[in-house]
């Protein structure tokens, strides 16, 4: 233990006099989680809408009003030409076109049945789907409405109808922001821990002392917690300023225990540490360690369940997604922070974790002492 208290010493004050690498632990991280939040909203609004009316009736008057007042709408144009609606379209001016055909409010009135054209840009994918769901119920709200006014007045008790009550549980506001920082403070702490453990051995090689280490009467096992202790330490420190600016800034307190939370973080660092030393154990420099990282990071990123649920993706994205660690610290962030999950629920992850702590840091150790 002796010798480990040594190289934590001189591990630690490698990092504080590494003014380069301060900001990229301490300040990056936190800057990111005020920043990343705002911009990764899902969100759809502001729906640019070109109707094209060619009845210019009473009800499609009453319909355009309720798109426009619907506050996911705004009325790029209302003409009576698709040609003009579609340039709008092609110039990115407009996202949805509404064609409302002739007669429109004859035929609901006399054959209670009339078509309307919806054409969506596609080119956006998310906007053109959901943004067109959007105008599918207001135009079912406007239809219901409508049919309302036709039920005689001494009949309208008489109308059957179905009333639903809902809650949306654990997000009650359906804020979308208690939805993505967990999330987003997950991955901020993987790439703080897997880039700078990463670069963390290869860096003693860059500077020469890699060699007088190896002839030193180290053991292979306290050189590796010698320079996992310390950014396992700044990884937990970074994660509770986390928690902290969910707490004063976005004003998401976890449900969930505290302690849970932290034990489960506790050895995802540990497997996460691990595989940064691992990437550093067969890189020759730093610039080959970052970009085997970044490569990595972006796989766990894309399927970690943050920007696309894990349920939605190809049985074989789920099986590389469900072989990463991050993607189980993503699903348990959420599952306690939001639903204030216990540990008999996060257990099966939690051991998953385990096993890639063991994995990775059993690698790293047995790959180091063969290039040693």
């Amino acid at each position: 233990m002796r010798t480990l208290k040594f190289l934590l010493r001189k591990e630690f004050k490698q990092i504080f006099r590494d003014k380069g690498l301060l900001p990229l632990i301490f300040i990056m991280p936190m800057i990111q989680l005020l920043i990343m939040p705002l911009a990764a909203n899902f969100d759809v609004k502001n729906v640019n809408v070109a109707i094209v009316d060619h009845d210019h009736s009473t009800y499609t008057q009453q319909l355009v009003n309720k798109i426009g007042a619907s506050g996911y709408f705004r009325i790029a144009s209302y003409s009576d030409s698709y040609k003009e609606a579609l340039h709008l379209v092609e110039h990115e001016r407009a996202d949805i076109i509404l064609e409302i055909p002739q007669n429109f409010e004859r035929n609901l009135i006399r054959e209670n049945n009339q078509k309307v054209f919806l054409a969506a840009d596609a080119i956006n994918g998310v906007k053109g789907s959901i943004g067109s769901a959007y105008l599918t119920n207001v135009l079912s709200d406007f239809n219901s409405d409508v049919r309302l006014k036709w039920v005689q007045p001494q009949r309208l008790s008489a109308v059957s109808t179905i009333g639903i009550d809902y809650s949306n549980w654990f997000n009650p506001l359906m804020d979308y922001h208690k939805f993505m920082v967990p999330a987003i403070l997950a991955l901020l702490v993987t790439m703080v821990g897997g880039f700078v453990a990463a670069l963390n051995i290869v860096r003693e090689k860059e500077i020469g002392t890699i060699e007088q280490i190896n002839v030193t009467p180290i053991k292979k096992w306290e050189f590796i917690l010698g320079k996992m202790i310390p950014f396992w330490l700044i990884g937990i420190f970074d994660f509770t300023l986390g928690l902290l600016i969910a707490r004063f800034v976005y004003g998401i307190i976890p449900v969930g225990s505290i302690a849970t939370l932290y034990l489960f973080v506790s050895v995802y660092m540990i497997a996460l540490l691990g595989f940064g030393l691992l990437v550093s154990t067969y890189s020759s420099n730093q610039l080959q360690a970052m970009f085997v990282a970044f490569f990595f990071m972006m796989i766990f990123i894309l399927m970690s369940g943050l920007f696309s649920p894990v349920e939605n993706m190809p049985q074989w994205a789920k099986a590389i997604s469900n072989l990463t660690p991050v993607t189980h610290f993503v699903e348990v962030m959420r599952m306690i922070v939001l639903k204030g999950s216990t540990f008999a629920d996060i257990k099966k992850q939690f051991f998953i974790e385990i096993i890639f702590a063991v994995v990775l840091n059993s690698w790293a150790i047995w790959n180091y002492r063969k290039t040693s």
